[in-house]
């Protein structure tokens, strides 16, 4: 482990996140895990996905 995480844990223990800050973190991870099971399942919409061979055209 590198020294400047050890220290930024020790900051992090004697200064913790805010209550707001934890509450906003857990609903971004929501939101991702939520949209995954919905892509997953099949109900994300066509037009919102990727298209993975132009992103590769892009490229020179």
């Amino acid at each position: 482990m590198n020294m400047t995480w050890l220290m930024r844990m020790a900051r992090w223990v004697r200064h913790p996140p805010s209550m707001l800050q934890v509450k906003i973190v857990a609903a971004v991870i929501f939101a991702v895990i939520a949209i995954v099971v919905i892509d997953k399942l099949g109900y994300w919409p066509e037009w919102a996905r990727l298209n993975p061979k132009a992103m590769r055209a892009i490229r020179p």
